[in-house]
């Protein structure tokens, strides 16, 4: 059972390269537009609070122990959830998210291999609730896009973090991990063909039919 709220939660999801974030701040804008009367909050994985953006520094380049990063991944969810997603979502508010737990499914389970079964136990853990709801996103954004394809994006961009470094390897193992989330939960995932121009992937974003 998904946690409700009467604010309305939105996740963008991809590998590095993908193009997700090129068009988080343009669909903020359209939710303002469509919902005028309720505000929008845009926010990050990890960070989104000041402990959260401290672990981020953290978690994006230095090296550890892979079940202390699923740790810190999922203790800096806790806080952005308690300090930032479900007072928002309580008051009505939009959230829209740049990554959320599917992203440790993705790279600390599918990349570095992590067990599932422990990433489930987390994720019941960080987002259940008193009433066994889960908080998840009501709606999922999936930037889809091969690896070799992010990878030569990649390349073009900024000085890369630790994940950002990997190998081709490492990032299809990521995207088959989103592909089977995606494929359990396919109510709330919406599929992005990221191999589309910006142009066409914006089109498809403004068409997109939100229950809220």
């Amino acid at each position: 059972m998904t946690a409700n709220f009467p604010g309305y939660f939105i996740s963008f999801e991809g590998i590095d390269g993908a193009g997700k974030s090129t068009h988080i701040d343009a669909f903020c804008k359209l939710m303002q537009e469509c919902y005028p009367n309720h505000e929008v909050v845009v926010t990050r994985e990890p960070g989104g609070t000041p402990l959260g953006e401290q672990l981020r520094g953290l978690l994006l380049d230095a090296p550890m122990n892979l079940e202390t990063e699923a740790l810190l991944m999922f203790a800096a969810r806790r806080e952005h959830l308690a300090q930032v997603i479900e007072p928002a979502l309580a008051a009505g508010k939009i959230v829209i998210s740049d990554r959320f737990t599917d992203a440790s499914f993705a790279y600390q389970g599918g990349g570095r291999g992590l067990s599932i079964a422990k990433l489930n136990d987390l994720e019941r853990w960080v987002q259940g609730r008193e009433d066994g709801a889960l908080l998840q996103p009501n709606l999922t954004i999936l930037f889809d896009l091969p690896g070799e394809v992010a990878e030569a994006r990649r390349s073009k961009v900024r000085a890369p973090d630790k994940f950002e470094k990997m190998d081709l390897n490492f990032f299809e193992k990521v995207r088959q991990e989103y592909l089977r989330r995606a494929k359990e939960d396919p109510q709330r995932f919406h599929l992005v063909d990221a191999t589309q121009t910006p142009e066409a992937i914006w089109n498809g974003l403004q068409a997109l039919k939100i229950n809220f």
